[in-house]
């Protein structure tokens, strides 16, 4: 057993530290990640469509998911697993959430990521990151299988 737990923390270990090389080598470090949450979030906040559902949902508490949102972040770069949080269980129940919204999400990411300077290289990882995540909050808050059934379509 504790050959095995030994294993699995080398073998983290070396996840963790190839991360860190990959970003480092792409101009990405705990403060880039700090920026582009600052930045982001801050656009956020002003976006005519964005600004409103995020306001609803984080009145008060955005400090609190600043460093939520910097801890998921450096943990999707660095693959260190220092964020525990549920993102769908997160996402569930907002107000005014809309599926065309993440299309919105995506290109101010994308926009911000410009802004703020990243190489091309660290701007096409993030929006790769960006896409799945968004893609998978997407699958699970919007997506129900029954609509693929021939038989369910047009079923009241």
């Amino acid at each position: 057993m504790t050959t095995e737990l030994s294993g699995r923390a080398a073998h983290r270990a070396e996840i963790t530290q190839r991360a860190a090389a990959e970003m480092a080598s792409i101009g990405v470090d705990d403060a880039f990640i700090d920026r582009l949450v600052d930045t982001f979030y801050g656009n956020i906040r002003q976006h005519a469509d964005l600004g409103p559902v995020f306001e609803g949902r984080l009145a008060g508490r955005w400090p609190e998911h600043m460093v939520k949102m910097k801890a998921f972040w450096g943990s999707v770069a660095f693959k260190t697993g220092a964020y525990g949080g549920k993102p769908v269980q997160a996402h569930q129940g907002v107000d005014g959430m809309a599926e065309h919204l993440f299309l919105q999400w995506l290109q101010l990411f994308s926009d911000t990521l410009t802004a703020i300077g990243a190489s091309e290289e660290a701007h096409r990882w993030f929006m790769a990151s960006a896409e799945r995540i968004a893609k998978s909050l997407v699958l699970s808050l919007f997506y129900n299988p029954a609509f693929d059934d021939p038989r369910m379509r047009g079923a009241p």
